[in-house]
């Protein structure tokens, strides 16, 4: 496909210039007279005392200065054309004014330049075009001034107007084919990218975006088509787009062709080169865009070569992707040069060197195209020769393997036997203890609920007492109202009533019931929070999975265990937004019960060692359809020698008759159950954290 797009493009180009150059109906203008103005003198003062030299019919290039430049041009043969214009081939020009003169006296002023919008031109055109009147065709001779902080060289045709309209329509195709050839490439090497994911692909893209703005600012196609009006970077924009490609051009290089392993020592002088860019964008930007083009210009011819250089060394080497991107670079150079010789005079200007930059710059990015893909290839076969080596290798090792499994395979049947044999009496000595188990939690589970309902009862209990003595002082002082408002009150009477509410010091009885009504009905609320957290908890009425919210679970479990915690261990709740889990309700409250209780134990064993003892409670939910819980203590943790034993049965580190070493053995057991994974993180001295994940969606519709 790649070398398609080549073949055509070279064929079209070639074709279309040199059909264009027979039908070009323009006149070269050769031969004008100029004169360098460093004090920018008035147009007057260049017709009486402007001395100019001639330039003998060779083109001039003025160099990067701050002068402006006067061209006298004579043009006898303006008559020759039906509205006649006069076009400078360079759009890179700041301003440019055109002064017709006749009689010692100027006539028409034109002015033009890529200063000035594209919509304010005489002739709207990224070309600077001036049309003449018909009063201007008998000028004596025509002055132009141009500034321009870029290099000045004079270059321009008299046509008509409708040949003029031909030459800019046969522009505007040609960089329309090789927009096209660029886009082709872009998207192509961009999908590449995408693909593989190799940054090769990412960099050669956005070169090619560079080199595409770079050609566009040459050809004034930016400033057509992007920003018009922008004046500071239709100055800039030439400087910052080849800064740019050329910085990334480098970058492609090193990337490309290994530069940094292959020639280490050559390759440094890259960050050098990437400095002296760095400071002709900054200088471009903030203080002299003239300076920035003469170092420009300097650094170009220097990295040409330092380029070219570097991936000859390469070459050397035997690293065979050298090979394109050298033929790739010295088509780019060549168009350089040419184009620069041109422009210089030292070749004869015509339409072929006029788009010999574009045009290398597109060979260029094609041939880039083909180095990547030749360097695929180079890499396919270099893999394939490996695997070969490779699978030379696995089938010697196959074959003591099969020798090797031919002998174990007789010891492990062996030892299944025995270990399925271990194995069922340890099945049925696990289910007794696991009915053992769930009796000591069943009656741990009623001793604490025993008590926390106790507490609330007595609290109301309690309070009645005083709630019903104070009611009837209250009453007193109500009655002795009514007997004493059915008559008129007198200032006896209103005495004795005041005396009275200060007697039962009446204020603080009615704060008093207020305080006791609020435990009463603390009390209740504590004593419904218990039964629903014991319902949640065990679930008795729920064997099936169903879709449940883990936080109730967990909120449920806390309070259950409120009696056995100390004042001084803090619960910390970090709860995440979860979705509902399908799971067996009662056995995950059941591994939350396990788990918080023997946190709760091991910061009780220590409290008085625990500066802050706390139990943190995180949940998270995954977007891979997972949920995790993890319940973390900041107690004295485990030794790797625990760690390991933790989920085995009997294994306990409690005291004899404190523990039968089944809580995280069937713990483990029920996460199993559920397709989850439970992890431990602890280290001796820095707390142990219980990691459980479970998936949000159970294949299977009931657990035994």
């Amino acid at each position: 496909m790649i070398f398609r797009i080549f073949v055509v493009t070279v064929l079209f180009l070639s074709v279309s210039i040199n059909a264009f150059a027979e039908e070009d109906e323009s006149k070269k203008v050769t031969c004008f007279s100029y004169l360098l103005d460093e004090d920018n003198s008035q147009v007057a003062d260049i017709i009486l005392n402007g001395n100019f030299d001639s330039n003998n019919c060779n083109t001039f290039n003025f160099g990067i200065n701050n002068s402006a430049l006067w061209v006298k041009l004579e043009l006898p043969y303006l008559d020759e054309f039906p509205n006649p214009t006069f076009t400078l081939n360079s759009t890179s020009l700041d301003k440019v004014f055109l002064y017709s003169v006749k009689n010692g006296e100027v006539i028409r002023v034109h002015e033009n330049g890529r200063l000035i919008g594209v919509q304010e031109r005489e002739f709207q055109s990224k070309k600077i075009v001036f049309e003449f009147e018909n009063s201007e065709i008998t000028a004596d001779y025509y002055l132009i001034k141009i500034e321009n902080v870029d290099k000045k060289i004079f270059t321009g045709f008299v046509s008509s107007r409708e040949s003029l309209e031909n030459i800019l329509g046969f522009e505007d195709l040609l960089f329309g084919l090789l927009t096209g050839v660029f886009l082709g490439l872009f998207f192509y090497n961009l999908f590449l990218y995408f693909s593989v994911q190799d940054k090769i692909y990412f960099i050669y893209v956005l070169h090619t975006l560079l080199v595409w703005f770079a050609q566009a600012s040459i050809l004034g196609y930016t400033q057509e088509l992007f920003w018009p009006e922008w004046d500071w970077m239709n100055q800039r924009s030439i400087v910052i787009f080849s800064s740019f490609v050329s910085v990334v051009g480098i970058w492609f290089m090193r990337v490309f062709l290994l530069s940094k392993s292959i020639i280490p020592k050559i390759d440094k002088g890259f960050y050098i080169i990437y400095g002296v860019y760095t400071f002709i964008l900054i200088n471009a930007i903030i203080i002299s865009i003239t300076l920035s083009y003469q170092v420009l210009l300097v650094t170009q011819s220097i990295v040409v070569l330092f380029v070219l250089f570097s991936a000859s060394m390469i070459l050397r080497k035997g690293y065979r992707p050298a090979r394109y991107y050298l033929l790739a670079w010295s088509i780019f150079m060549i168009g350089i040069f040419l184009f620069v010789f041109s422009e210089m005079g030292i070749i004869p200007s015509n339409n072929l060197t006029a788009y010999i930059m574009p045009l290398g710059s597109a060979l260029e990015v094609i041939l880039l195209s083909f180095a990547l893909a030749d360097r695929i290839n180079i890499l396919k076969k270099e893999k394939e020769k490996e695997q070969t080596e490779r699978l030379e290798v696995l089938k010697e090792n196959e074959m003591l393997v099969r020798e090797q499994n031919t002998l174990l395979e007789k010891k492990v049947k062996l030892r299944t036997d025995e270990l399925e044999h271990a194995l069922r009496n340890l099945q049925n000595t696990q289910s007794q203890l696991v009915s053992q188990e769930k009796m000591a939690s069943l009656g741990q589970l009623t001793a604490g609920i025993a008590h926390e309902i106790n507490n609330p009862i007595n609290f109301v209990s309690s309070n009645i007492t005083p709630l019903k003595r104070d009611i009837k002082d209250i009453m007193e002082v109500i009655e002795f109202y009514r007997e004493t408002g059915s008559k008129e009150f007198t200032d006896d009477s209103k005495k004795k009533a005041k005396n009275l509410e200060e007697d039962l010091e009446l204020d603080y009885v009615l704060d008093e019931v207020d305080q006791l009504l609020k435990g009463m009905e603390d009390g209740a609320r504590r004593t419904v929070e218990i039964v629903k957290g014991l319902r949640i908890f065990s679930r008795v009425d729920e064997q099936d999975v169903k879709k449940v919210d883990l936080h109730d679970g967990i909120n449920s479990t806390i309070i259950l265990l409120n009696s056995t915690i100390p004042g001084k261990i803090r619960i910390v709740r970090e709860f995440g937004e979860l979705p509902m889990v399908e799971c067996l309700a009662g056995k995950i409250n059941q591994v939350f019960m396990n788990i918080i209780n023997n946190a709760v134990h091991a910061l009780t064993d220590h409290i008085d060692e625990i500066k802050d003892p706390h139990i943190t409670i995180r949940t998270i939910a995954h977007a891979n359809e997972t949920v995790t819980v993890e319940i973390e203590d900041n107690g004295p943790g485990m030794p790797e020698s625990v760690k390991q034993r933790i989920f085995e049965p009997f294994f306990t580190t409690k005291a004899v008759g404190k523990g039968t070493g089944l809580g995280l053995s069937i713990v483990y057991s029920i996460i199993e159950n559920h397709k989850g994974t439970l992890e431990v993180e602890t280290e001796q001295g820095q707390g142990t954290t219980f990691i459980i994940t479970l998936p949000i969606y159970q294949s299977t519709q009931k657990y035994e």
